[in-house]
């Protein structure tokens, strides 16, 4: 395994990247544009965040980086220590303190076989981190008074064609679904599964309240964020029923609150889904401080 350089620092202020083998501002990070990753969103990735300088759960997400790797048939020339002390290194060479910190790897470029046709078997995959300014998915008024998001009838990549544990780059359906919410006026989206049950947002996973009660789609046909893995068992511990299940775009009117999960999203309340509108209410506001309180401790 390949060491990685010992990062400089606060030389890259705004942001740094580890790309080939060295620390370099964002702006000198580069990807060739015969690199699969870019070509066939042939890529897998992570993030975690800093606040003030201290990461929430990399351990976790390095548990599910390096399980993407191996069902995408990708490696790095990097052990957990080293990515570890990359990541580290990222945050360190940036000169910030909150962050938004990410680990890549995409296939390459596959070389051509003596036919012309190229075989990604053969191919280099390359690996690249860097570290930003963290920022959220809403503006500081969205955050406390909700959020509005459109249910969208694109469908999201089905479990059978692309892993949902692995998360990746096939992100075109939730990106078409953001336009389908900016054209109705909305901040962001959410998709529907091949059933039609409410699925996932472009970055975060979906929450609803009703008498105290907090349900969500049962996550086996999209990604199941950390975030939402770590609030579900903060609702547990406090002794709040969680329901883990199908949930049908109309089912939302019955609901009193809802809320978003994801590193970007942290804990974000939803005011309105359609004709729709919700209470920023107690359980939204009480877990919500309650992981502000977890990811800065």
């Amino acid at each position: 395994m390949t060491l990685p350089p010992t990062p400089p620092t606060g030389l890259h202020e705004g942001g740094c990247a580890f790309a080939d083998g060295a620390y370099v501002p964002l702006s000198e990070a580069k990807v060739s544009l015969f690199d699969w990753g870019f070509t066939r969103s042939d890529a897998t990735y992570d993030v975690a965040s800093t606040w003030e300088g201290a990461f929430f759960r990399l351990d976790t997400h390095m548990d599910r980086f390096f399980a993407s790797l191996e069902k995408m048939r990708m490696s790095i020339p990097y052990s957990r220590e080293a990515l570890r002390a990359i990541l580290h290194g990222c945050v360190r060479a940036s000169g910030l303190k909150d962050c938004y910190v990410a680990m890549v790897c995409t296939r390459g470029v596959p070389p051509p076989t003596k036919y012309g046709a190229r075989d990604p078997r053969l191919a280099e995959n390359r690996f690249y981190a860097y570290a930003l300014p963290y920022v959220w998915i809403a503006p500081p008024d969205k955050q406390r008074e909700g959020i509005d998001l459109h249910i969208s009838e694109r469908v999201r990549i089905a479990p059978e064609s692309v892993d949902p544990t692995v998360k990746n780059y096939h992100w075109i359906d939730l990106v078409q679904s953001l336009f389908d919410a900016y054209d109705r006026g909305r901040d962001t989206s959410c998709v529907v599964d091949s059933q039609g049950n409410v699925a996932e947002g472009p970055g975060f996973n979906v929450f609803i309240v009703k008498d105290g009660e907090v349900h969500t789609p049962l996550a086996d046909r999209f990604l199941n964020g950390i975030t939402r893995q770590t609030v579900i068992q903060m609702l547990k511990d406090n002794g709040t029923a969680v329901h883990e299940r199908r949930i049908k775009p109309e089912e939302l009117a019955d609901f009193q609150e809802c809320f978003l999960t994801g590193t970007a999203a942290e804990v974000t309340p939803v005011g309105q889904i359609g004709d729709w509108h919700f209470q920023v209410g107690g359980t939204t506001r009480k877990i919500a401080e309650d992981y502000e309180k977890l990811v800065r401790s």
